[in-house]
């Protein structure tokens, strides 16, 4: 497998992990089957954890019984990802609770729009985080931090943080040296502060993988989980069910909640000015894309799909040994190949949905050879000047971000997963075909 570097990641123990202590006691004191996977008892919880009690429509409700199935009918959750994945649907239906109360205060919704947003996508595992924070580093944007994407905003009466929230948080951040402020009293950044620190105990290696700081760009897919309608819980569980419903309806009316969402985020901003947004979801979603943000400008990244799928298996199968009782990395390998092909033969399909005069195409080893070079034509596309200003902020961020800094996950798919590359890489012609992509092993 190669020499390895002192600050090289690599997992020998996909299969059979090695688990740290803390990671045993958190499986031990997790008891499995407790978990009551019923609307009744999530939407009460968020009704309890609000204050609030108006969902609006009931089009929530079909999809979120999808979710509730599968993971009702999942034998192989431990007990820590049976509750993990009941606190993220509070955390969804709490948000779709605030956002209703939010949408009945503001009238002036109705008239606000998103003025020419830049607008991201792409594969997972193929630079798109690290070119939206590149983007949003420029203060002329407006973007989404992590810590607002999982909660937009407060609910009535709940918008300081008690004391034991903010010394929990600041302790755990002072303790993981995770960067987080130790200063922010918003109890949103606090609470999303314990959950990234929270994720760092349970699995140690995942900042190294893709970090989740709550000052960290993210992305708007995290609002449409509020509406309970996006591929995002493929990533936190394993969602069979889910997926097919999913690809079965039409996606736009979450798209329309997500705008929803952005328009009342920029209310409350008293701000007009454009987002840079980014969404691993968007290349099977284009046509939905380009129906709610007609005048965006979207830049798509693509990378060799071989190196995708072994990267994204590798982060999910390492999660896999606290979320699950066992872990099956060819499961995961299988699960995620037969993903990405649905997701890029939709974006083969669908790519001339948006025209050559507002979208553009970036290679990934393109853009790790000169990111700068790549922001250069985006700005140039989306007709807007790259002031000495905004390339002073996006070197401060490169310096402040440099590549490596939690460490470098070396990646063997035939060593880790059994499988050759060939044997995946035979199943995308048609992707190399349609876009200049490297083979990169």
């Amino acid at each position: 497998m190669g020499s390895a570097k002192p600050n090289d990641i690599v997992f020998n123990d996909l299969a059979d992990p090695k688990l740290t202590l803390m990671q045993k006691l958190a499986l031990s004191g997790a008891k499995k089957g407790v978990t009551e996977f019923t609307q009744e008892a999530v939407l009460k919880a968020a009704l309890e954890t609000t204050g609030l009690s108006d969902f609006g429509n009931d089009s929530f409700r079909e999809p979120l019984q999808v979710l509730l199935d599968d993971y009702a009918n999942d034998e192989g959750l431990s007990g820590v990802g049976e509750q993990q994945c009941f606190k993220d649907l509070v955390r969804c239906a709490s948000n779709h609770l605030i956002i209703q109360d939010r949408i009945k205060k503001t009238p002036e919704l109705a008239t606000t729009e998103l003025k020419k947003p830049l607008s991201v996508s792409g594969l997972p595992r193929s630079g798109t985080t690290h070119l939206v924070n590149l983007l949003a580093a420029d203060s002329r944007f407006q973007s989404l931090p992590l810590w607002v994407a999982q909660e937009p905003f407060h609910a009535p009466g709940q918008e300081k943080a008690s004391p034991k929230l903010k010394f929990g948080a600041r302790a755990l951040t002072l303790f993981l040296k995770s960067g987080d402020s130790l200063t922010h009293d918003d109890p949103r950044y606090l609470r999303c502060s314990v959950r990234w620190s929270g994720m760092q105990i349970m699995g140690p290696d995942l900042a190294a993988m893709h970090p989740m700081n709550p000052d960290h760009i993210h992305e708007e897919l995290e609002l449409m989980t509020f509406d309970f309608g996006c591929n995002q819980f493929e990533w936190t569980s394993m969602v069979p069910g889910y997926r097919d419903y999913y690809f079965s309806k039409d996606q736009t009316p979450h798209y329309d909640y997500m705008v929803k969402v952005l328009k009342l985020l920029q209310i409350e901003r008293n701000t007009d000015r454009s987002w840079v947004l980014k969404c691993v979801q968007n290349p099977e979603q284009l046509p939905a894309l380009k129906a709610v943000m007609p005048d965006a400008t979207a830049i798509l990244t693509h990378r060799d799909p071989v190196a995708v799928i072994q990267s994204i298996s590798t982060m999910i199968a390492y999660g896999h040994r606290i979320l699950r009782t066992s872990v099956d990395p060819k499961w995961v390998l299988d699960y995620w190949t037969d993903r990405i092909e649905a997701l890029l033969r939709a974006c083969v399909r669908d790519r001339h949905v948006w025209g050559p005069k507002q979208s553009m195409d970036v290679m990934f080893h393109e853009f790790m050879a000169g990111d700068m070079a790549t922001v250069e034509k985006i700005y140039d596309l989306h007709e807007l000047e790259l002031t000495p200003k905004a390339r002073q902020e996006m070197a401060d961020f490169i310096k402040a971000h440099p590549r490596g800094k939690y460490g470098r996950v070396r990646y063997y798919l035939k060593e880790h997963f059994g499988v050759e590359p060939d044997v995946i890489r035979e199943r995308f012609g048609f992707y190399y075909d349609a876009f200049p992509v490297k083979v990169e092993f």
